[in-house]
């Protein structure tokens, strides 16, 4: 017989108490934490950066983590807590930690799962800081990073070493909206005895999601659509509570990468509109992408959504049969000078679409990702990923339809008095 008690079970902080078959448009404005003796409806904003304890002995069970309760804000808040929560019902995770932004987010994973003479498989076609990130900063630590087509699952298996920890993806990919079968690599990565992690900004939860498809980490920028009207910057991890708990909140805790409870209050909130913003403004992005097909100054046309997508049945399949709200395009021109030219020209005829790199916004936005988010790559690194100057990104709002297409057609129709 034991001559010690058990140890008593970790104390919980509460939890919501849903259905099981809740559907996420209510999670989406009903999941986070109980309300406070004071029965607020709208989620409270805790602007706290430490909590009070009763006593010494409370005190030292929360920091060892013996007792769930908030202690410091730079990795527990209460308001941080209500956002991580709900995103992580809507993606169909078990937990989530937020970070000050999406590429913060990929920091933490990096972190976290790996150390020097591990080795990551990326896709080329993920965001240009992405690469940096990789490429770079990790690479710089002894993190290797081989980079591969989206698309070849074949490529992806081929470049598995008995290193491999991490096999990294962003479907669709920005800007040229590649899709990479989630499935597929899902397999790949677990016959390796690798992670798989997705980058699911572009569509959010409202469109795909990715766990259910055998994704173990879902990353995302909730400066995009989980905000979705560009006001503040944030991040986010989702996956299981042993990976969110036991690796990623140490490390949190360490190097303080944390959301300020105001920015995960402010996409806390963006998140209940989230479904009713994504159908709207995807619709949209069919439409002035179906139009753009047809114009004559446009060479090629980037959208899931269209049968001439080469991953559209793919994409359909994996995103509830939407292709979201990112558009591509490339203007038609000899040379890669001219066609910056051409592409510089349609952007600057904009009036309404912001000239900006952000997206995700209510406010359709445009830009010309050879110069602005895939600007810092090399030209062989942009040329590789197809990132070319003729290339042009528009990332749907929700204004009227006719007025974005009439919007655009400002700059193409004037392309033909372009001296070329």
């Amino acid at each position: 017989m034991s001559t010690t008690d058990p140890k008593p079970a970790k104390k919980r902080l509460p939890r919501k108490a849903f259905e099981p078959d809740v559907r996420l448009e209510t999670l989406a404005v009903r999941e986070g934490l109980p309300s406070t003796e004071w029965g607020e409806n709208s989620e409270a904003l805790f602007l706290t950066s430490s909590f009070i304890h009763p006593d010494a002995a409370t005190a030292a069970a929360r920091f060892a983590n013996e007792e769930e309760a908030f202690v410091y804000t730079r990795f527990s808040n209460p308001t941080t807590m209500m956002f991580e929560r709900r995103l992580a019902a809507l993606e169909g995770t078990e937990a989530a930690i937020a970070t000050s932004s999406g590429m913060a987010a990929i920091m933490l994973l990096v972190m976290g799962l790996l150390k020097a003479g591990d080795h990551v498989v990326c896709s080329r076609s993920v965001f240009g800081s992405t690469i940096k990130l990789l490429q770079g900063e990790f690479g710089k630590f002894g993190v290797q990073t081989t980079f591969v087509s989206q698309t070849d699952v074949a490529e992806w298996r081929a470049a598995i070493q008995p290193n491999t920890k991490l096999l990294f993806a962003e479907t669709p990919s920005n800007p040229l909206t590649e899709v990479c079968d989630i499935a597929q690599l899902a397999e790949v990565a677990h016959a390796a005895g690798a992670l798989l992690a997705v980058d699911n900004c572009f569509c959010s939860p409202a469109l795909q999601r990715p766990a259910k498809l055998g994704a173990d980490l879902i990353i995302h920028s909730g400066t995009k659509y989980l905000d979705g009207q560009g006001r503040v910057v944030a991040g986010a991890i989702c996956g299981s509570e042993k990976l969110v708990n036991e690796v990623f909140v140490p490390v949190m805790r360490s190097v303080g990468m944390s959301l300020s409870p105001f920015n995960a209050w402010v996409v806390l909130k963006g998140l209940e509109t989230l479904s009713i913003r994504m159908r709207a403004q995807s619709d949209s992005a069919l439409a002035l992408a179906t139009w753009l097909e047809q114009h004559p100054a446009i060479a090629r046309v980037y959208y899931p959504g269209l049968p001439s997508h080469p991953q559209h049945e793919l994409a359909m399949r994996q995103q509830g049969g939407i292709g979201g709200a990112v558009v591509t395009f490339i203007v038609k021109g000899e040379g890669a000078e001219v066609a910056r030219r051409h592409a510089f020209s349609v952007i600057d005829q904009a009036r309404i679409c912001s000239i900006t790199a952000n997206l995700g916004d209510t406010k359709t936005t445009i830009t010309h990702p050879s110069t602005t988010s895939h600007g810092r790559l090399g030209e062989e690194q942009r040329q590789t990923a197809g990132i070319t100057q003729g290339l042009i990104r528009v990332a749907v709002g929700l204004e009227h339809i006719e007025d974005l297409k009439a919007d655009l057609a400002r700059g193409l129709d004037r392309l033909s008095s372009i001296d070329s």
